[in-house]
């Protein structure tokens, strides 16, 4: 039974608007009565419900951010009593107190058919088999992605992160045919797999579903090389509802549809906050216009991306979003350049010989800032004499400094030597803020 809702993924455009018009009203309305964070910021706008008689007016609202969310710990963001929720999920709060979200019984419905239409979207049917490597537990990726693959009536294998060699034995002898994971911990798998003389080739994935932090489209070559299959990008935030907001399609791999029946997407110029075009680059900014329990509205992800509306080939209507190009939050100021992880990435991945980890380490000596970039190489090629790595590093570096106009000190090192992770990758150790 693929979940492939015509009724909304294919509506016209004065369909969609309209849609999403009358479910905005009735979330501001709501809110506006049953969460008082709103109703005091919405006073303080000079705004009421009443007000809103046009998607245009949605920028007359003002913007939810994550230390709104902190500052209302736990439960005071929650749009309904605490006895019809079902189910708690929060962030891993590593910058401070975690942000805690709702679900009802309503909302959990939700999420597990937009995560079935994902899957569809990616190509996924009842016929297969789902090997789910996202972190089960507070983290919403594990069990969103297992709701949405059980919705699909697909067959669904909970292995969680870890127990990676474990992983590899399960996929030779369950033979799952659709990946999901970090595409950090997804490039782990394929390099234990390999140490165990597993070629990915000889297993049966017909495409990985990646998501949950930044990749580039380099990184997208390196996994559908190593594992022989389609990798498409999901996008998803616990803040707005978890995985399933955005997804590619296996037709194109170009751009990301939202679920405009279930959120408004803007993007703004984070600095000012003014609303910008389609096609030019800002911060996405998410509305949620059917969640029960913790809706946010112009919620400012700190993600940096642009807007596509032009209909996709796959028949489906609603507007894409570029694949996110970094965060706000992400960005270092490195000697007054800023600077992102994923385009050091992408000049790295642009060097054949190394392979896909690395961290970028950012350091203040005598008030200058450095930046340290650790990259592993083959093992093989580690072993050639000093003069050619040395000579690989400067090129490296020299190639940083030509693309971004930052200097980068290059470090090559051993295979395994950057610490690899379960789920999100950690891409950045900024020692200026100790």
């Amino acid at each position: 039974m693929p979940i492939y809702n015509k009724n909304f993924e294919t509506m016209p455009r004065k369909g969609i608007e309209a849609l999403q018009l009358q479910r905005l009203q009735a979330t501001v309305e709501r809110i506006y009565a049953s969460v008082p964070f709103y109703k005091t910021a919405f006073d303080k706008a000079h705004i009421k419900p009443k007000d809103i008689k046009s998607l245009a007016d949605l920028q007359r609202l003002p913007f939810t951010n994550k230390q709104d969310l902190r500052d209302n710990y736990p439960y005071d963001m929650f749009a309904v009593p605490m006895e019809d929720i079902v189910r708690i999920h929060a962030s891993s709060g590593t910058t401070g107190k975690p942000t805690v979200v709702g679900y009802t019984q309503n909302d959990i419905n939700t999420w597990a058919e937009l995560m079935a239409r994902s899957f569809s979207a990616a190509g996924a049917t009842r016929k297969d088999i789902i090997h789910n490597a996202f972190g089960y537990g507070l983290f919403t990726g594990g069990i969103g992605a297992h709701y949405g693959a059980e919705k699909l009536g697909a067959s669904v294998i909970p292995v969680s992160g870890g127990n990676t060699k474990r992983q590899i034995t399960i996929m030779q002898d369950f033979k799952p045919t659709i990946l999901c994971g970090t595409p950090s911990y997804i490039l782990h798998l394929a390099e234990v797999a390999q140490e165990m003389g597993v070629d990915f080739k000889d297993l049966q994935f017909k495409a990985g579903i990646f998501g949950a932090e930044p990749w580039t489209e380099n990184m997208r070559s390196e996994l559908e090389a190593k594992l022989h299959l389609r990798a498409i990008d999901i996008y998803g935030l616990s803040e707005v509802m978890g995985p399933g907001v955005s997804i590619e399609c296996y037709e194109e791999q170009k751009g990301l549809h939202v679920f405009e029946d279930h959120f408004i997407v803007e993007i703004i110029d984070p600095e000012t906050g003014n609303l910008l075009p389609h096609g030019e680059t800002g911060e996405l900014v998410f509305t949620a216009i059917t969640k029960e329990a913790f809706p946010v509205i112009r919620y400012r992800t700190k993600d940096i991306t642009s807007l596509n509306p032009v209909p996709c080939t796959c028949g489906r209507t609603h507007i894409r979003m570029n694949k996110p190009s970094g965060r706000t939050d992400d960005m270092l100021i490195i000697r007054g350049v800023n600077v992102f992880p994923s385009q050091i990435e992408s000049v790295l991945m642009e060097t054949k010989e190394i392979l896909p980890h690395y961290q970028l380490v950012v350091d203040r000596k005598d008030n200058l800032d450095t930046l340290t970039v650790k990259v592993e190489i083959d093992d093989q090629l580690f072993r050639d004499d000093i003069k050619s790595l040395q000579k690989m590093e400067n090129r490296i570096s020299s190639d940083i400094k030509e693309y971004l106009g930052v200097s980068a000190k290059v470090t090559l090192v051993e295979p395994k030597t950057i610490q690899r992770s379960q789920g999100k990758a950690i891409r950045v150790i900024d020692n200026r803020k100790l």
